[in-house]
């Protein structure tokens, strides 16, 4: 543990050796390996959420779990809490290049073309363990997917590992992120699939320029094709591979030919309560759960072994106000955490999201991002609609993200109105 500085910086990632303050104390990110936790991992995860924070825990849109309220005087008991569970890295550098993405059913979905564990965790070592790599921009990151229920083609990431069939044989196609989407580069082995991924992180390194914050997809085309040409060498061509649309999260019992293996849970919002966490951990591992996979769906998925199982672990997680249902319309919308835990508005985005979720259906909106400020923070990409704070009210955006110019404006108290205001914009 080499670096323990606090930082307030747009355009990096917190981490658990490297905090990021916020309205309610500072933000502590943990990245589980592979994407996965353990039962015990989340009771634990609670207790240090109750012990040095605030109580209050978030799943993130890039399956990472978040402590929040933490002080600067409880710093070194959580580290060491931490350390002892194994959920800390030996640096702040190594925990922030570990920045991968796993579809959280890799080994379970029986529909899958491989699993994609072993490679994911080979990657995180590489890049963890490849010093040249931690110059690599804080939200440069990686997707390992080995498609099926859950495939992530509809997230994006700069470099993206996705397993493939050419005849008889499973191979993994490597693309890059470009301005129109993916750009695929060739296929190698399963064996050799993160040789590729870390070749392709310093040939970046080797074109991007004197911009240190440029992403992959910001390269001119002329540095494209000169890196291109570099990771090509170790690649077989392949045909253009057309990637999906955006993927709902399932949630309830999940299922393939009667069979039970998983059952997925959502926190609206990403937030769920220490309290509510411990429950349901206690309550897994008495029942014989022993794994949950993160999303970046912000729901997490518990490994069962039959219905009944799963049953019992949803009725628990219904009754403590999570979300069960894949209808639900909370899960429709994207909110910050607004005020007061953030310091960048006055606005109560989440109050507002509630009141808007039972309108979804009149508006006619698929996906909607309510944010506190232009930073856009919660969801990146252009939603249907878009409620950004200005002042006190918020503005309305169509089909754009946070940082477009608002058309129209509503009043917190006025939420119930945007129907007929949306119409008519």
């Amino acid at each position: 543990m080499t670096e323990r500085n606090i930082k307030s910086v747009r355009g990096w990632c917190p981490g658990a050796l490297k905090p990021m303050e916020s309205g309610d104390g500072l933000i502590v990110r943990l990245r589980a390996h592979a994407g996965t936790l353990s039962a015990d991992d989340l009771l634990a995860i609670a207790g240090i959420a109750q012990r040095f924070g605030n109580g209050l825990i978030d799943l993130t849109r890039r399956a990472n779990v978040q402590i929040r309220g933490v002080t600067q005087d409880k710093l070194a008991g959580l580290w060491s809490d931490l350390s002892m569970l194994g959920l800390l890295d030996p640096s702040s550098d190594a925990e922030a290049v570990r920045n991968v993405m796993v579809n959280p059913l890799t080994g379970l979905d029986p529909t899958e073309i491989c699993d994609v564990r072993s490679l994911a965790r080979e990657l995180e070592h590489r890049l963890a363990e490849d010093q040249a790599l931690w110059q690599l921009p804080g939200k440069f990151g990686f997707i390992v997917d080995g498609t099926g229920l859950l495939s992530l083609d509809g997230e994006r990431a700069d470099i993206r590992l996705k397993a493939i069939r050419i005849g008889e044989e499973t191979k993994v196609a490597l693309g890059i992120d470009g301005p129109e989407g993916t750009i695929w580069l060739g296929a190698a082995d399963l064996q050799t699939a993160a040789d590729a991924a870390v070749c392709a992180g310093h040939a970046f390194l080797d074109v991007r320029g004197s911009d240190v914050r440029s992403r992959m997809r910001d390269l001119p085309e002329t540095a494209r094709l000169q890196m291109h040409a570099t990771v090509a060498t170790q690649l077989a061509l392949i045909e253009q591979i057309p990637l999906g649309g955006e993927t709902r999260p399932r949630l309830g019992t999940l299922d393939y030919n009667g069979s039970v293996f998983a059952a997925g849970i959502a926190a609206p919002f990403g937030r769920i309560e220490a309290g509510t966490l411990r429950t349901l951990a206690a309550l897994s591992i008495k029942l014989g759960v022993r794994e949950f996979r993160l999303s970046s769906w912000r729901c997490f998925y518990a490994t069962v072994s039959d219905e009944q199982t799963a049953k019992t672990l949803l009725a628990v997680a219904q009754a403590h106000s999570l979300i069960i249902d894949t209808t639900d319309p909370l899960l429709a919308i994207d909110a910050c955490p607004g005020a007061p835990a953030c310091r960048s508005t006055t606005l109560d985005t989440r109050a507002a999201a509630r009141r808007l979720a039972p309108l979804l259906n009149e508006l006619g909106c698929r996906c909607v991002h309510i944010s506190g400020c232009a930073k856009g923070c919660a969801r990146s990409k252009p939603a249907d609609l878009v409620l950004v704070g200005a002042g006190d009210r918020f503005g309305i955006i169509h089909h754009d993200t946070a940082r477009a110019e608002p058309r129209d404006f509503v009043a917190p108290a006025q939420i119930t109105q945007l129907p007929p205001l949306v119409r008519t914009s």
